[in-house]
């Protein structure tokens, strides 16, 4: 019987499909996987999985099977000698095919130095990159930073910024930390802020560390960590 190909979200529900089209249970079907099928990046560029299927035929030749094994296992070990080499990806590489996938023109401007790397983004509409309180940006630096440092042992820090967002959240964040300290030592009572990531929560801390009046620190578990600014008594 000659292979059939199915698709699915996923390559149990690409079988599930195959079960369905032959009436039988899954013991009873033999699939080759042709693309695993991919989620996509930020909903994006998803791929569905895909196999080949075939009814199960107990009376099929051992010999194919055989010869089959051994190409796999022969093509299992041209893997594993391959992924022990660590590589470093091109982060331009890999933000490009995220804007392609979103339908976006930008400009990536990558500068390199010997533990970090900086990437300026620039082009139409950078507000939607930057997305709430710069969510996106960061999400964007998260994943490109994963794709840098995998198979690395030594850590390359990835900062990516546009229109010089960064710059301009830090004052922002540095304003809100000294109005907030004015308020509860006007009122005497802490004052919270809301939950914000590692490094916006460590410039509230360095803009206050020298006012003698107030003391910082963090409360919650991520990513619902706040600040709460103290007034010394």
């Amino acid at each position: 019987m000659e292979y059939v190909e199915f698709t699915g979200k996923t390559v149990d529900d690409a079988i599930t499909e195959a079960c369905k089209n032959f009436t039988i249970t899954s013991d009873r079907l033999e699939y080759e996987v042709v693309e695993k099928g991919t989620s996509g990046i930020f909903g994006f560029a998803a791929k569905p999985a895909i196999i080949k299927a075939r009814v199960f035929d107990p009376n099929a030749p051992k010999e194919e099977v055989k010869e089959e094994k051994k190409e796999e296992a022969k093509e299992n070990t041209e893997s594993s000698v391959t992924v022990s080499e660590p590589v470093t990806a091109d982060p331009k590489e890999f933000l490009e095919k995220v804007f392609n996938a979103m339908n976006m023109k930008v400009s990536i401007d990558v500068e390199t130095k010997e533990d970090e790397i900086n990437i300026e983004l620039s082009g139409d509409d950078m507000g939607v990159l930057i997305g709430k309180r710069g969510q996106t940006l960061d999400s964007l630096q998260y994943l490109t930073s994963i794709v840098v440092n995998k198979g690395r042992k030594e850590y390359i820090r990835v900062k990516i910024d546009t229109e010089n967002y960064r710059l301009r959240r830090k004052e922002t964040l540095e304003n809100l930390a000294k109005n907030l300290a004015y308020k509860a030592k006007r009122t005497k009572n802490p004052v919270s802020l809301e939950p914000m990531n590692p490094y916006e929560r460590r410039i509230i801390h360095s803009a206050l560390q020298n006012d003698k009046y107030v003391t910082t620190h963090s409360e919650g578990e991520e990513p619902y960590r706040k600040v709460i600014i103290t007034p010394v008594k």
